[in-house]
């Protein structure tokens, strides 16, 4: 039964209090455009060694390989111009880049990948900025100590930045190798308000991110989550200033688990494997902050009755959605006036949040040159069912009747930002084999289509660690989904993440291809040798193949 045939369920007024009805747009004011970065000219000098050791395991594990095969030394004046051609690629760094104590981990290790990462034509690194390791200890003061390094050799090698501000907790526990929490004064005011972390109806409590319900309200010592995010972001501006706009060009704004906005309907750690099992997940709207919002909506409609709680027959977790009362086919109750109530309801909350923590970011960045981005989750191991149920607890409102994501993508249109995701090396061929509901390429053309009708730029995520060629040819084909016909198309491409086998030779070889495929490597750089030199460089590949130590001066 579509909805159209259904009786029109109750409008709610967004005077209602705790309400999530969408602002009116006209209360945005203009914001002005954030440009692209300027061309960088770097003056180097090159030597080269095959046989040399600076590349090894021994520096630290981020090192290709010698093969030994030719032994020569090299130096010449080198003039390396970036052209704005193409698509840049960008690098993650490791998850504990910075230590605990805020100090770069494996700093000569990390130094040499900075340089093979530049001789490769990479255009920078992505680095995650965690909430818990910077303001750790005490509200308000920071130690941007180790950020700060790799900020700065990444300016020593030419590369650029990507910021990650990383408001959520990272790994399952302190046994983790990674485990990353959220900063202990803010863990001490979960302890006291338990409601202060997400919760589902089974009263199990996910800590990987403060419930949105208490966006606006004063539950962190007289500051409000939205206030402590835009508190951080603040100070992060004024630490980095001479950074912003010439090495730091971006900026990505985490808001929720994962840095995504989403609910955390499966915890961050499944949704790595989540897909494999269909699992569907949990409405994520029992905190008292949710239930307050939903119960205040409820009665603005004049349906108290639907402000208890979440639906009831939403299938558990990996049962099948097709057989309960909520999700499945065109019958379930996701499909009615209440489901629509509840949908728009859960969404709107997840899209009001979104807003709020722009609109802050906007302001404090207002009339510097960085690029502003948030993340979306790349959930589709439903995507071919009819109501798409592990995107509904996710809190993105897409069925087979209703687009869920170009309202997300006006939202990040009307403040300038950009939308990053991931699934660009993800093909449906693949996938259907294991998930026959499974369409990671059907819901990643949605979302590219809502970004080019809203004219949103677009940064592009691998979901898995693939450095087969066959993944980079289809992240190569996913771009041209959203670049093809446009005037002006601004895409890049994060690359998840350094490791050491990413620079074992025969990786390094197809990943070094894939930069130069995506930024039109032929006219990617601009060698001028010294005029007295007999000797050349054909390539930047025989650049990187040659393991280069690059000597700035």
């Amino acid at each position: 039964m579509a909805i159209a045939a259904s009786p029109s369920p109750p409008s709610f007024s967004p005077s209602a209090s705790f309400c999530c009805s969408r602002t009116d747009p006209s209360c945005f004011a203009s914001f002005p455009s954030i440009s692209r970065p300027y061309p960088l000219t770097r003056r180097i000098f090159i030597s080269s060694r095959l046989n040399s050791s600076i590349f090894s395991a021994a520096a630290g594990g981020f090192g290709s390989p010698d093969n030994g095969d030719v032994q020569y030394e090299l130096q010449h004046g080198f003039s390396l111009e970036r052209r704005n051609t193409g698509s840049a690629v960008f690098v993650t760094l490791p998850l504990d880049a910075v230590s605990p104590a805020g100090q770069v981990r494996r700093r000569k290790a990390m130094s040499q990948s900075f340089r093979a990462l530049a001789a490769a034509g990479v255009e920078g690194v992505v680095i995650e900025v965690w909430w818990g390791l910077v303001e750790t200890d005490v509200p308000c003061s920071y130690n941007w100590k180790g950020y700060l390094e790799i900020v700065a050799m990444a300016r020593r090698y030419g590369l650029k930045v990507r910021a990650v501000f990383t408001f959520n907790q990272n790994g399952m526990g302190p046994d983790d190798p990674h485990w990353i929490p959220l900063p202990k004064w803010v863990l001490e005011e979960i302890n006291k308000d338990p409601d202060l972390a997400y919760s589902d109806r089974f009263g199990r409590r996910n800590m990987e991110y403060i419930t949105l319900g208490c966006d606006t309200f004063p539950v962190l010592r007289g500051r409000s989550p939205i206030q402590a995010y835009a508190d951080f972001m603040r100070n992060f501006r004024d630490t980095f200033r001479p950074y912003l706009g010439a090495i730091v060009t971006g900026i990505q704004v985490g808001m929720g688990p994962g840095g995504e906005l989403r609910y955390p309907s499966s915890p961050s750690q499944k949704l790595a494997w989540a897909w494999r099992s269909r699992e569907v997940g949990e409405f994520q709207c029992y905190d008292k902050y949710m239930l307050a919002s939903l119960n205040a909506c409820a009665q603005n409609v004049g349906m108290r009755e639907w402000g208890n709680g979440g639906p009831i027959g939403a299938s558990n977790l990996m049962n099948n959605p097709e057989q309960s009362e909520f999700f499945r086919g065109n019958d379930g109750s996701w499909n009615t006036p209440y489901g629509e109530f509840f949908l728009r309801w859960y969404s709107e909350m997840l899209l009001l949040h979104g807003e709020r923590l722009c609109k802050e970011a906007e302001t404090i960045f207002r009339g510097i040159e960085v690029n502003l981005s948030a993340k979306l989750a790349g959930i589709h191991w439903h995507y071919g069912t009819k109501s798409h149920p592990s995107e509904l607890t996710a809190g993105y409102y897409n069925t087979s009747i209703r687009d869920g994501y170009l309202p997300i993508a006006r939202m990040f249109g009307r403040y300038r930002f950009t939308i990053c995701c991931s699934c660009f090396e993800m093909k449906d061929v693949a996938e259907k084999q294991m998930n026959p509901v499974s369409s990671p390429e059907g819901f990643l053309r949605q979302l590219l289509m809502a970004a080019r009708v809203c004219d949103v730029p677009l940064e592009g995520e691998n979901s898995a660690l693939g450095l087969d060629d066959d993944s980079f040819q289809q992240v190569v084909k996913m771009s041209r989904v959203y670049t093809d016909g446009l005037e002006k198309p601004s895409f890049s491409f994060n690359f998840v993440r350094m490791d050491k086998n990413m620079f074992e030779y025969s990786n390094w070889v197809r990943f070094t291809r894939f930069v130069r495929q995506m930024s039109d490597a032929s006219k990617l750089f601009r060698a001028k040798l010294d005029p007295g030199s007999n000797r050349g460089l054909s390539s930047a590949t025989d650049i990187t193949t040659s393991r280069l130590a690059l000597v700035y001066h």
